[in-house]
């Protein structure tokens, strides 16, 4: 069964007896906390988010939407919320999104290191002309900024080779990040497609990518989740 705490505050970093479901100080929705932020006071009095939902204090959750967070600020509800004077910065929205992204491209890099991330279009390419691999494919990343004839012929090799693809020839098409984030993720240059592997590193990259997607895109969320990490 999902519980639900006191719906304007928390008591306290997640444990596992913590509520599963939220209420978002900017739309008074109840929702699951996976479409939620954190955000805690600072020793200092200023608001920060915690993505990770272990700092210490009370926490008070936003919808994880850029726009939602903007709109935290501007109307105050983080100093309503908290009821204390606080300090939200009015580029909170940006800062969040700087977060997430780094998070994101942490998570890049940890999959890389473990095996898991595949990059550059000749090794993508022949990634999914090979047959039968023994690590399915379960995304492929493209730089958000990257050409799209590259972008649209490895998607369509993926297409028509889904014996190389995830469960039931199931992927995602991952364009969160830019060529430069792609860069520092992966420790090379010039990194416009790369290629996901099966494993729980990159689950934790796809999972922390689609927050992303959602932050930036949502609305109301008939769009979170609906581009950036696209499936199949």
């Amino acid at each position: 069964m999902l519980a639900i705490a006191d719906p304007e505050l928390d008591n306290g970093p997640r444990t596992e007896k913590s509520a599963t479901m939220r209420m978002c100080a900017v739309s008074r929705e109840v929702r699951p906390i996976d479409e939620l932020i954190r955000f805690v006071v600072a020793p200092s009095g200023e608001v920060v988010a915690d993505l990770k939902r272990k700092l210490p204090g009370r926490g008070l959750w936003v919808s994880a939407s850029y726009r939602a967070v903007a709109e935290a600020v501007r109307r105050n509800h983080f100093g309503k919320g908290f009821r204390r004077d606080v300090r939200a910065r009015r580029t909170l929205a940006e800062d969040t999104e700087a977060l997430l992204v780094r998070s994101t491209i942490d998570a890049l890099a940890i999959a890389a290191k473990a095996g898991q991330v595949v990059s550059g279009f000749s090794k993508v390419e022949d990634a999914l002309d090979r047959p039968r691999p023994q690590v399915a494919i379960e995304a492929l990343i493209h730089a958000s900024d990257g050409a799209s004839d590259g972008i649209r012929k490895l998607d369509a090799l993926a297409r028509q080779n889904t014996g190389n693809i995830g469960k039931s020839g199931e992927f995602s098409i991952v364009t969160a990040l830019t060529s430069a984030q792609l860069d520092l993720a992966l420790g090379r240059s010039n990194v416009i497609h790369a290629a996901l592997l099966a494993g729980s590193a990159s689950r934790t990259f796809l999972s922390r990518s689609q927050i992303l997607v959602r932050y930036r895109m949502a609305d109301d969320d008939k769009t979170a989740g609906a581009a950036g990490t696209n499936s199949n």
